[in-house]
C-alpha cells in the first residue's frame, strides 16, 4: 500500500525525515515532513521463519535488502530535494534479538517476538522455592520493584531469546559482541555505531526504571539472569541523535553525508506518538499483525495477572502502559488464506491481498455471526492472559453456518479479545476510557472500526492514513530531536478521519457473546495445555 502524493514540496526551510518501520511482515519506509505529514511510503514483504518447538526467526540480511529497495524506490520519486532530507529514524517490531560480532555481522537469524524457545531457561532464572504464579517470591518482588515487570514464562521476551542462545548455541553466545533489538540493529547498519534506547531494552528486564529520568542497567538483575554485562549496548534516549549516516551508504542512496540518525523507539512506542495519544491516559488501539491498547501514565505499576506494566516511554520522563495481544491482523491473514482462493484474492487488483473481499463477505452476516465465536489465539496469547499453549478456533458451528458468518466471527473474535484487554487496562489506570484512537493496518477497514466500536462500547476515532502511524510517530521523535516540534504539539498535528459510535442495537448480542468468549478460555485452557504442552 502506498500513500497518495499530490504535490512536490520545494520550500527551502522544510526539513524531511526518512522513517523506517520494520514490521513483522516487512519494512515500510516513509518520507515525512517535520510536521508529521507522510508524503509517501514504500513496503517490501519479508518472510517469517517458523521452526519446531515454538521458533520464529527472520533473516537480518533480508530485512536490509528490503529496506534498501524501499529507500531507493522512495527517493527515486524525487518528492523533495534530497538536501532537505535531514534525518533518518527507525522503529519496528519489539522483543526480538540480533546477535552481532565485533565486525557488526549477525551471527544467526534474528529471534523475533513470536519465538518462545527460551521459556525453559526463563523459568529457571525466575524460579524459587516459594512461588507466586510460578515465580520465586523474592525474585518477583525485586524484578517488579526495579523494572515494573518480570520475564514472561511464555519465553517471548528479549531476555528469553538471549538465554536461549546462551544455552542452545553457546558458541554463538561466546562470539557475540552485542545483543541488539531489531531497530537498534538497523541503527548499527545506518551508522556503524552501537547503542540501544531505554524503551527498546525494557523487555530484557535488566534496567532499573524506578527513576524515569535516570534509567540504567541494574547489576543485580543482570547477575540474576546470568548473562554477560559486556554484551549489552550503551543506553540512550529515543530522541537522542546517534550519529551521521555512513558515508558510503549516503552515496549509494544519493543523500547528504550529514544526515543524522535518531535513536528511535519500538513500534508500540512510535505508534502511540503517531496516533497523537501523547497526553496521559489518552488511549490508542493498534491493529496490525498483533494488537495492543496503550496510553501514557504518570506512574510505575504492574499487573502480573494480566501481563500489563508501565515501562519507559519514548517520551523522556514518561511511563507507558504496555501489553500485547499476540494475533490480530494475523487472524485475518489466516482467514484469507483459509477461505479465499488465489483467484478471489487477485480479483481486487494490485496483488493478492483479499482483505476487501473479506470485508464484503463479513458484512453480509449479521452482528454476532449467528452466535459463531472465533477465538484468535493462533500462536498462544500474551495479554490479558499469558498462555503459550492456548489455541484459536471456531465455536458453535452448525450445519447452517455460512462462510460469511465464519469470516465475520474472525473480525469479532479479535475485537472480543481487545474488549477483554480493555477491561484490564481500565482497572490498571483506574478510570473508564471515553474514546480510543485506532491505528494500524486493521484500522483502514471502516467495517472493522465499527465492530470495535460496538464490541468495546466506546467511541473509536480513526486517524488519517492509519497504516503509517508508526512511520509518523518515529518521524516525530526525529523532529523533536532537532527542535522542529514539541511533544505538546503532536496531538494537533495528527489529523482525524472518522469517528465511529457504538450501535445500541448490537449491544445485547455482543455482551452475551463476549461473556461466552471469556468462558471458552476458562473452560478450555486445560485441554489446550494437555494438547500443546510439548510445543
Amino acid at each position: 500500500m502506498k500513500g497518495k502524493v499530490t504535490r512536490i514540496v520545494t520550500a527551502t526551510s522544510a526539513h524531511y525525515i526518512i522513517a523506517i518501520d520494520l514490521g513483522t511482515s516487512g519494512p515500510k519506509v516513509g518520507l515525512v515532513s517535520d510536521r508529521g505529514e507522510v508524503l509517501d511510503h514504500e513496503f517490501e514483504e519479508t518472510p517469517l521463519i517458523f521452526l519446531p518447538n515454538g521458533g520464529a526467526e527472520e533473516d537480518p540480511a533480508v530485512w536490509w535488502e528490503a529496506i534498501d529497495q524501499c529507500v531507493r524506490r522512495l527517493l527515486a520519486k524525487r518528492l523533495v530535494p534530497t538536501d532537505q532530507v535531514k534525518a533518518m529514524v527507525c522503529t519496528g517490531q519489539w522483543s526480538g534479538i540480533v546477535a552481532v560480532d565485533q565486525d557488526s555481522n549477525p551471527l544467526m537469524n534474528a529471534i523475533t517476538w513470536r519465538d518462545m524457545r527460551g521459556q525453559t531457561y526463563t523459568k529457571k532464572v525466575t524460579g524459587g522455592p516459594v512461588r507466586i504464579e510460578g515465580y520465586g517470591i523474592g525474585k518477583l518482588i525485586k524484578w517488579i520493584r526495579r523494572t515494573g515487570g518480570i520475564p514472561s514464562h511464555s519465553g517471548k521476551d528479549s531476555i528469553s531469546h538471549i538465554l536461549f542462545i546462551q544455552n542452545e548455541y553457546p558458541e554463538i553466545y561466546d562470539q557475540t559482541y552485542k545483543f541488539l533489538e531489531p531497530k537498534d540493529y538497523l541503527n548499527l547498519r545506518l551508522t556503524g555505531l552501537i547503542a540501544a534506547s531505554h524503551d527498546s531494552m525494557a523487555l530484557c528486564w535488566i534496567t532499573d526504571n524506578r527513576d524515569i529520568s535516570n534509567i540504567g542497567y541494574d547489576d543485580d538483575l543482570i547477575k540474576m539472569t546470568g548473562i554477560d554485562r559486556a554484551k549489552l549496548p550503551e543506553l540512550k534516549r529515543a530522541i537522542d541523535i546517534l550519529g551521521p549516516i555512513k558515508t558510503d551508504l549516503a552515496q549509494e542512496w544519493g543523500l547528504s553525508d550529514d544526515v543524522q540518525i535518531v535513536m528511535g523507539a519500538p513500534d508500540v512506542h512510535s505508534s502511540t506518538i503517531g496516533s497523537g495519544a501523547v497526553e496521559d491516559y489518552v488511549t490508542h488501539l493498534y491493529v496490525g499483525t498483533s494488537s495492543w491498547i496503550t496510553c501514557h501514565v504518570p506512574f510505575k505499576k504492574t499487573d502480573i495477572f494480566h501481563n500489563i506494566g508501565a515501562l519507559p516511554a519514548a517520551i523522556p520522563g514518561k511511563y507507558m502502559l504496555t501489553n500485547e495481544q499476540e494475533s490480530a491482523g494475523a487472524c485475518l491473514t489466516f482467514a484469507r488464506d483459509t477461505f479465499l482462493s488465489k483467484e478471489q484474492r487477485e480479483q481486487e487488483g494490485g496483488g493478492s491481498s483479499g482483505y476487501g473481499t473479506l470485508n464484503r463477505m463479513a458484512a453480509e452476516a449479521p452482528a454476532g455471526s449467528n452466535k459463531v465465536i472465533f477465538t484468535p489465539w493462533l500462536y498462544g496469547e500474551r495479554a490479558p492472559i499469558s498462555d503459550r499453549t492456548i489455541r484459536g478456533g471456531f465455536h458453535n458451528l452448525s450445519l447452517q453456518t455460512t462462510r460469511e458468518c465464519m469470516v465475520r466471527a474472525v473480525f469479532e473474535g479479535v475485537a472480543f479479545n481487545s474488549k477483554w484487554l480493555l477491561n484490564a487496562v481500565e482497572k490498571f489506570i483506574g478510570r473508564e476510557v471515553e474514546f480510543i484512537i485506532i491505528v494500524g493496518g486493521g484500522a483502514v477497514s471502516d467495517f472493522w472500526c465499527q465492530i470495535y466500536a460496538d464490541i468495546l462500547d466506546r467511541e473509536i476515532q480513526q486517524i488519517e492514513n492509519p497504516i503509517v502511524a508508526n512511520i509518523r510517530g518515529a518521524a516525530f521523535l526525529a523532529s523533536v530531536a532537532f527542535g522542529r516540534v514539541t511533544f505538546d504539539e503532536v496531538h494537533g498535528l495528527v489529523p482525524m478521519s472518522k469517528v465511529y459510535h457504538p450501535n445500541p442495537e448490537n449491544r445485547a448480542i455482543y455482551r452475551e457473546l463476549f461473556q461466552e468468549f471469556v468462558n471458552l478460555y476458562r473452560d478450555g485452557r486445560r485441554i489446550y495445555s494437555r494438547l500443546n504442552r510439548s510445543e
